[in-house]
């Protein structure tokens, strides 16, 4: 199923749509839509994105892509409620929690795997399986008045999905530190220890990551895709495993029209003319 029928499935069976869609030129932009639900990563939400993800994967026009989100709380992670609602399972709610847990683990993995960089822009705060959103996109973008905790700790369950982004997004003892006390840090200290990119004026998320977004679109899309793929490959090898994988990488980028006619431009003191432009 597309992302836009599913998008049209949810409309049509009166529930409110989870997320929305809108494309600024070849910018996608997603904005999270449950703000009297705190953006929970709801059963719905997490098929929305992946669904609107796996369209975007395969669309040849979008160059980047922006996660946002409508109201005060970028997300506060899962939808607890729905989750303790199948307490009363047979199984006290074991398969549907996996089931639910696997699945956001594979939206996360989706982000990575996108060939588009994907931009976070936070207005509001960041919570649990929020802040392991925004530490698995590839940049991010939030407002002076974000807030990003891992607080699980606080309620007897340790945020062990959040901890694998978390932990390869900023140094371990900040991330130890988040996670062992649950404590709320401001977006000063979230660009501090390599949480997000940049810190912007409230209000100004959004539109910070779509100028973020449009300066990575003006470069090759085959180059982009191809260095996003690299970086996360070489980050989990050893030092000489990954000289080795990335002469591979630059000999390979070498050899593509783009970077030939990149080099030629630079010579000649002129703009590049991308093939896939």
């Amino acid at each position: 199923m597309s992302a836009i029928s599913s998008v049209r499935k949810i409309r049509a069976t009166g529930i409110e749509t989870p997320l929305l869609r809108e494309d600024e030129g070849n910018i996608a932009v997603l904005t999270l839509n449950r703000p009297q639900a705190r953006n929970t990563l709801s059963e719905a939400t997490l098929a929305a994105l992946r669904a609107e993800l796996a369209e975007i994967s395969g669309h040849a026009h979008v160059r980047a892509v922006i996660i946002a989100a409508k109201g005060p709380v970028f997300s506060a992670g899962h939808d607890l409620k729905e989750l303790t609602a199948h307490r009363t399972d047979a199984d006290g709610g074991r398969a549907y929690t996996q089931e639910l847990i696997a699945s956001c683990s594979a939206m996360m993995m989706d982000i990575l795997r996108l060939p588009q960089p994907a931009i976070a822009a936070v207005e509001g705060t960041a919570t649990a399986a929020g802040c392991q959103l925004v530490a698995t996109c590839d940049l991010a973008v939030a407002s002076a008045t974000a807030k990003f905790a891992t607080p699980g700790v606080h309620i007897g369950l340790f945020c062990s999905t959040p901890m694998v982004a978390l932990s390869r997004s900023v140094a371990r003892k900040p991330a130890m530190e988040m996670l062992l006390t649950g404590d709320t840090i401001d977006a000063k200290e979230a660009g501090r220890i390599g949480l997000i990119n940049h810190v912007v004026e409230a209000g100004m998320a959004r539109e910070q990551a779509l100028q973020l977004a449009r300066r990575i679109a003006a470069k090759s899309k085959a180059v982009v895709k191809l260095g996003k793929e690299a970086f996360y490959r070489q980050i989990e090898m050893s030092i000489a495993d990954a000289y080795d994988y990335a002469s591979k990488v630059m000999v390979q980028n070498m050899m593509l029209g783009d970077a030939a006619e990149g080099m030629s431009a630079f010579i000649d003191k002129r703009a590049a003319k991308w093939e896939d432009c």
